[in-house]
């Protein structure tokens, strides 16, 4: 009986939370992850669409180097930036594939993504400064910009330019109070991709301002585009400017593994590494020694990934087109689709939650990206065509009996 009273005791404690708590957003794939898990445990069967993770196991040299690294050993510290052997790894990949010359001490290796967005904001922004981003967007941008207590910006993602921006309404949104621009190609969630002619146009709406681009190109090798990937950094005058976000999750199906980077100016990275030691103290070793096998080993498996997410591409697109109520674009990287739904009559959310729970199929509202994300759906099609396939199905039933 004591330990009840204890309890008892303890429940009329109010939690008091810091008042920046409430401003704190999330990401609503893992919710309806979660959601459609429960589901599954009750015997219903889910086809699952929302969460953005390859379906592809990581390729086997790499699990290699990682099992061969913590047999040698690398399962202590490293440095708070990152063993050097990857930092000169990922500065030589940018070199090569950014055709921008830096050296190892403007990386800063962490476990994810995500920290190279929470550091910057928190490094750059402070409370009333201006953050621009994209809306629809990836929900952590918007999130780690309330949190700070800095001003969100939305620019708004247009569909009849394939999801990019109009440079001419960023240019009217930069203000004496903007600190951060941040981009996004290809995109998250609808699969645009900013083309070198709209970087260009950016980098001459910002002009000569000293205004930091925070640049995720997170999905910069899962391109179906001939035109190929730009980056703001190889821009004339934008090396010192831009802090690029890449890693390993996407590119190589490494997303369990947590390893991400940032690339950006030695005085910045010094901060950006200040923040790592204060939070992570640093990235873990043999994941690192994995990732310079990545970078560095054949990339015949990353070749194979993306031309099946493209065939993937093409079938969702074309089967979504002909589903009641459905429109949809081909996106040009990434591995979403992001369909308009506004014939359908339907609200982002609702039809979100009814397709999970009457069809089966888990996908996420266009909502969960931002206000701009209304009359859209996202769907994941990093998974096997036969369930691709089925869902589209799924839906297509559901629509007919529905719509």
């Amino acid at each position: 009986m004591a330990s009840l009273s204890n309890m008892e005791k303890a429940t009329q404690y109010e939690l008091r939370l810091a008042e920046r708590m409430s401003r704190l957003g999330t990401e609503t794939a893992f919710e309806v992850l979660n959601k459609a898990r429960a589901l599954e445990r009750q015997g219903k069967d889910i086809i699952h669409l929302e969460i953005g993770e390859p379906d592809f196991d990581t390729p086997k040299d790499i699990v290699e180097a990682g099992v061969e690294a913590l047999k040698a050993g690398w399962t202590h510290y490293g440095p708070a930036a990152g063993l050097p052997e990857l930092r000169q790894a990922i500065a030589d990949d940018v070199e090569h594939s950014r055709k921008v010359k830096v050296t190892s001490d403007w990386v800063v290796v962490v476990p994810g993504g995500k920290p190279i967005i929470f550091f910057s904001i928190l490094a750059l922004a402070d409370v009333g400064d201006e953050v621009i981003y994209p809306n629809p967007g990836f929900p952590i941008y918007e999130s780690m910009i309330n949190y700070v207590g800095a001003k969100a910006v939305p620019i708004r993602l247009w569909e009849d330019k394939d999801f990019s921006l109009d440079v001419e309404e960023l240019a009217n949104l930069i203000t004496d109070r903007t600190k951060l621009i941040i981009l996004n190609s290809p995109h998250n969630p609808t699969g645009g991709v900013l083309s070198k002619r709209d970087i260009a146009g950016i980098a001459k709406a910002i002009g000569d301002r000293n205004i930091m681009v925070l640049s995720d190109e997170i999905y910069s090798r899962l391109m179906f585009d001939a035109a190929g990937h730009h980056s703001i950094m190889s821009e004339p005058g934008f090396k010192e400017r831009t802090i690029l976000l890449d890693g390993f999750s996407k590119t190589y199906a490494m997303t369990g593994w947590r390893m991400g980077y940032g690339v950006m100016r030695p005085d910045l990275a010094a901060h950006i590494t200040r923040l790592m030691t204060n939070s992570n103290s640093c990235t873990a070793s043999f994941t690192q020694i994995a990732g310079i096998e990545a970078l560095r080993g054949h990339q015949a498996p990353v070749d194979r990934m993306r031309t099946e997410f493209q065939k993937r591409r093409d079938v969702v697109v074309a089967g979504l087109n002909r589903i009641k109520g459905f429109s949809c674009r081909i996106p040009k990287g990434a591995f979403y689709v992001f369909p308009n739904i506004t014939k359908s009559g339907w609200k982002s959310r609702k039809l979100a939650d009814a397709l999970l729970d009457e069809a089966g199929v888990a996908c996420l509202s266009g909502t969960a990206f931002g206000d701009h994300g209304e009359g859209y759906l996202r769907f994941s099609v990093a998974n096997s065509m036969e369930n691709l396939n089925k869902a589209l199905k799924r839906i297509d039933q559901w629509t007919k009996e529905k719509l």
